[in-house]
């Protein structure tokens, strides 16, 4: 393939812009706020199953504490009543004794329910004191997360920014140069990542291998206009007074 030695040297040009777009797209994919937004994620999903735990503790001894309630109130109600009728006097003797033996007894049941639910609304505050921790923290999490986000979107915003200003770029350059040129070109950065190297001091700029003695007078004897490629690389080089020929 021939090509005019200043397109040769213009695809250089075209080689820096599309390694500037390599370098954004791998910035990109690559930014700490992606890992960091992955931790946090799996932090906050942990956090989450820590917190509904809680509150299913909160919810269990809430309802516990509910059903004790009931009945303590149910002692009440049946102690006020046996009361009631101790205290009106009718009925016959046994009936009254076994009135004041059943008060005794709903006496000692109410403390021994009472007593229960203390110790229950103590575990209670300590499941809510561990509940409202475990939600501040899924809170701090979530705010940590939000802030990430937004330093990643800034960061998306001025890589694109430069990319879009790049392949603006690139466009018009590429439009000029030969087009089996380009296609040359393509094919090979598709394959390498890079399409065109300079060749400097008898060294390729894409592989950073020297070319050998017979290499070299091989380039060397091909006419300006000829493209050559590095034989070790596959590579478009590109000839220039830096060349060493």
């Amino acid at each position: 393939m021939k090509a005019d030695p200043d397109a040769q040297r213009r695809l250089l040009d075209l080689q820096a812009i599309d390694t500037t777009l390599a370098q954004l797209a791998h910035r990109r994919r690559t930014l700490p706020e992606l890992a960091e937004l992955d931790a946090l994620a799996r932090k906050i999903v942990g956090l989450e199953d820590e917190r509904v735990k809680a509150q299913v503790g909160v919810d269990d001894l809430d309802r516990d504490i509910a059903r004790l309630e009931r009945d303590i109130d149910q002692v009440r109600a049946r102690a006020d009543k046996d009361r009631a009728r101790l205290d009106a006097g009718t009925g016959p003797a046994r009936e009254l004794e076994a009135l004041q033996h059943e008060l005794a007894t709903l006496s000692r049941r109410q403390g021994e329910l009472e007593d229960a639910e203390l110790e229950l609304m103590e575990q209670r505050e300590a499941a809510d004191a561990a509940l409202a921790e475990v939600t501040q923290r899924v809170t701090a999490t979530r705010d940590e997360r939000d802030e990430t986000e937004r330093r990643r979107d800034a960061s998306f915003a001025e890589i694109d920014k430069e990319a879009a200003w790049k392949s603006a770029s690139r466009a018009p350059l590429a439009a000029d140069l030969p087009a089996d040129l380009v296609a040359l070109y393509e094919k090979i950065r598709e394959s390498t990542g890079i399409g065109a190297a300079l060749l400097r001091a008898g060294r390729c700029g894409g592989c950073r291998l020297e070319l050998s003695g017979s290499e070299r007078a091989r380039v060397k004897g091909t006419a300006a206009d000829e493209v050559v490629r590095c034989e070790e690389c596959g590579r478009i080089l590109v000839r220039t007074e830096e060349s060493g020929l």
